[in-house]
């Protein structure tokens, strides 16, 4: 009696299978991918993204030490929006809660939608940059000539001091891109750099 054959569709079928699942896999770690890499970047200052966080003790605060903080603000094409924060610099002592408003006004003929990004450079200085409240990523809608008021309220933590790649700088700077924004997202793929395009539309 001879034996049987394998079917050869039978592993075919199996890899198709294999093939089919892994695809779906990779499809929906793409997709988790991002908020992950968002929640990762937040909790830690990776790549020049600000920490967010509760506001520190006054007792955790340093009196003696402090940080000059540049504000950078850009529109990108497409938005008619100025953007402009009430100073363009502050002097942070470490520890210390600050709160800073920017402005915004719609100077188009129709109401339009905007949302910001943002970055801190020197890039290092992300994980001690922490934000309590910021306006950043919030969807605004504006109406034509309707200005806003938004804050961000940030401290710059002092162990900063404790380390040796950070240790020696005396300032930094805080970039805001506003963009136009369909459902909450920028309509534009080059936000990996906020600063990096845009205009300056200051009052």
């Amino acid at each position: 009696m001879s034996a049987s054959r394998p079917d050869p569709t039978s592993g075919a079928r199996r890899t198709a299978i294999a093939c089919a699942g892994l695809a779906v896999g990779m499809i929906g770690l793409a997709f988790a991918s991002v908020p992950l890499y968002d929640a990762f970047c937040k909790a830690t200052g990776y790549d020049g993204t600000p920490r967010q966080g509760p506001a520190l003790t006054a007792a955790a605060a340093r009196t003696d030490d402090s940080m000059v903080v540049h504000f950078d603000t850009n529109v990108a094409p497409g938005l008619p929006w100025k953007f402009a924060p009430e100073a363009n610099t502050v002097e942070a002592k470490l520890g210390e809660t600050k709160t800073v408003f920017f402005r915004v006004q719609n100077t188009g003929t129709k109401p339009s939608t905007g949302v910001a990004t943002f970055n801190v450079q020197p890039g290092l200085m992300g994980g001690y940059f922490v934000k309590i409240a910021c306006f950043c990523f919030n969807e605004q809608t504006l109406q034509p000539g309707e200005t806003l008021d938004v804050p961000v309220v940030f401290y710059v933590d002092p162990a900063v001091r404790d380390d040796s790649n950070t240790a020696h700088l005396s300032e930094m700077t805080l970039s805001y891109t506003y963009f136009a924004s369909k459902n909450g997202q920028p309509v534009t793929a080059a936000v990996a750099t906020t600063g990096a395009s845009g205009t300056k539309r200051d009052f």
